[in-house]
């Protein structure tokens, strides 16, 4: 069999049934009056952020402890809102982290040891747009596979 056609089964669950577009409200780009977020970045982000706008990443981001793998938080303006927002819209879009393609999802290890996808109700595009089906899963597993395992080799 080649490599190509090697087919890896990717193992979690996901929510059935559930309907999710974005409709680019930004809800999840800033604090708001009932969450402060904290946009976490692996190395690997702040690096490529850093090459991309020709920036030293401490004009973008801040250090933190005790989040493994995520070593950096964006930085965010004085109204609370990630220092990339733009009229609603990221200007590092294609560059965007992690943490921001998964929303509003996250992926968690459940007490049985399976990952689970979960999503939070507070964004208001939860249950508008197509339904979600497991190859949308997949695609945000993989990429997240992908980066940590480009963190862990640098």
């Amino acid at each position: 069999m080649k490599r190509s056609e090697l087919k890896i089964v990717l193992s979690f669950k996901y929510p059935k049934r559930l309907h999710f577009v974005c409709e680019r409200c930004a809800i999840c780009c800033g604090d708001t009056e009932e969450r402060n977020r904290s946009i976490l970045l692996l190395q690997i982000e702040t690096q490529r952020i850093s090459k991309k706008i020709l920036k030293q990443i401490c004009d973008f981001a801040e250090k933190v402890g005790g989040s493994d793998p995520y070593v950096y938080r964006m930085k965010k303006t004085g109204d609370g809102k990630c220092v990339f927002l733009r009229d609603s819209l990221c200007s590092i879009y294609e560059l965007r982290p992690l943490i921001c393609k998964f929303y509003p999802f996250q992926l968690i290890n459940s007490e049985n040891g399976k990952l689970v996808f979960d999503y939070t109700n507070e964004c208001p595009s939860i249950g508008k747009g197509p339904e979600l089906g497991r190859s949308f899963f997949e695609k945000l597993y993989e990429e997240s596979l992908r980066l940590m395992q480009e963190s862990v080799a640098k």
